[in-house]
């Protein structure tokens, strides 16, 4: 299966922005964007060209693909689907993207980052309504229970993960039972639940051309 192997910092320095794609480092002095809050490259402290137009759009469709580890092929299905669905394009991309069963692990507090999360599923340590599923871009829908398979609970990435999650509670579209790493899907989550710095806007002009 495919997947970005490079290293992950350096996408949050070309982005400009700390993306938190590692968790607990993100939030410490160890984050190489407090150091080095350019461009990576052996350009990049050079290179401060005004972006416009087209590079806005592609720079915001670069950081949502980013935050949720999602190839550009499958990027582009996830667009595709929600222009042929009624409502608002953006907003149910953004929804798509929610509701993979890698980021809802994460939302739940069971991984300190969404590719921890993604770790965790691809391992078979995550189960959906009581059945194992190791596919990262599963799609959860109202009323799915989540949790942690019981002979996984003690893994060491997942107690430390409880920690974190302790001072970031679960959005109101999830419900989750630390004790027993669980939790249930509430409802579909809405725009002003996605608490993300991506204009999703900018992501539906660039494939609206």
């Amino acid at each position: 299966m495919a997947r970005y192997t490079g290293a992950v910092c350096r996408l949050c320095r070309r982005e400009g922005m700390k993306l938190f794609l590692k968790g607990t480092k993100c939030t410490s002095d160890k984050c190489p964007i407090e150091k080095r809050n350019f461009a990576p490259g052996q350009h990049g402290r050079d290179r401060k060209a005004k972006i416009v137009g087209y590079g806005l759009q592609l720079r915001e469709k670069q950081k949502a693909r980013r935050i949720y580890f999602a190839l550009e092929g499958q990027f582009r299905e996830y667009y595709e689907k929600a222009s042929r669905t009624p409502g608002v394009t953006g907003e149910l991309l953004l929804q798509q993207l929610e509701r993979r069963l890698d980021n809802v692990t994460f939302r739940l507090g069971f991984a300190s980052s969404r590719r921890q999360a993604r770790q965790l599923v691809r391992h078979g340590h995550v189960e959906v309504n009581g059945r194992k599923v190791n596919i990262p871009s599963y799609q959860v829908g109202v009323g799915d229970e989540i949790r942690i398979r019981p002979n996984s609970t003690r893994l060491s990435v997942v107690e430390t993960s409880r920690e974190f999650a302790s001072h970031q509670p679960a959005p109101s579209w999830l419900s989750t039972e630390p004790n027993t790493l669980s939790g249930k899907v509430l409802a579909l989550p809405k725009r002003e639940d996605i608490n993300l710095p991506v204009n999703e806007q900018l992501i539906v002009e660039l494939y609206s051309k």
